[in-house]
């Protein structure tokens, strides 16, 4: 039996999927794990009334398990992990935040108005840290095979790279070698095909308040 998940689906496109990086990050989940899934889009200007019904905040994503709506990405990720443990995708712990701070970092920065604040430094501090952890223990955070934490970071690094070149013509510096390489391995795995936006012109328009704010 299926799974049941509900996502964003696109701004202005309701029945396609949309921008979503912590959405994307439980259909990778999915689809590593080779779970079978029924997917809802949800159209976030206009909810469904059985959505709000069963998920009053209105948030995504969202994935049944026993009959009940389970929110919020790292839960529904812990209980996916626990529930179908066949094809295991647990970090290390000593591996499991690598990265977790580029997220906020990469939001500062696009944000900014002032070339001046630091932002992007600590941006690119970040990106360097992330470099050398992958320098020492890649291609992926914890080795050969790839985990949640990589799960979790490749849609965050899909709208960086994406929104900083459209939005401040921004790109990751080439002397971040091992940072490329992770990308280019994260972004060409068949579950992040099937689970990416369908077009990046969706994320851009997520983004765009956030950057005329």
């Amino acid at each position: 039996m299926a799974l049941e998940v509900a996502v964003k689906a696109a701004t202005g496109a309701p029945d396609s999927l949309g921008d979503c990086p912590f959405c994307q990050r439980v259909l990778l989940t999915l689809e590593e794990k080779k779970i079978p899934y029924k997917l809802h889009l949800i159209d976030l200007s206009n909810k469904p009334e059985w959505f709000l019904g069963v998920n009053p905040e209105g948030k995504v994503p969202v994935a049944l398990f026993d009959g009940k709506w389970v929110p919020d990405s790292d839960v529904i990720v812990g209980l996916l992990e626990e529930k179908y443990p066949e094809i295991p995708l647990a970090t290390p712990p000593e591996f499991a935040t690598v990265g977790s701070k580029i997220f906020g970092s990469f939001v500062s920065f696009l944000k900014s108005k002032d070339p001046n604040d630091g932002t992007e430094q600590a941006l690119l501090a970040e990106l360097s840290a992330l470099n050398e952890h992958l320098k020492a223990h890649g291609p992926y955070v914890a080795g050969e095979k790839v985990t949640a934490v990589d799960l979790s970071l490749a849609p965050k690094l899909y709208h960086l790279v994406a929104v900083l070149d459209h939005f401040k013509n921004w790109g990751v510096p080439e002397s971040l070698s091992h940072v490329h390489i992770y990308t280019k391995l994260l972004f060409s795995r068949e579950s992040f095909e099937k689970t990416k936006p369908a077009k990046d012109e969706f994320v851009f328009a997520g983004w765009a308040p956030k950057v005329n704010a």
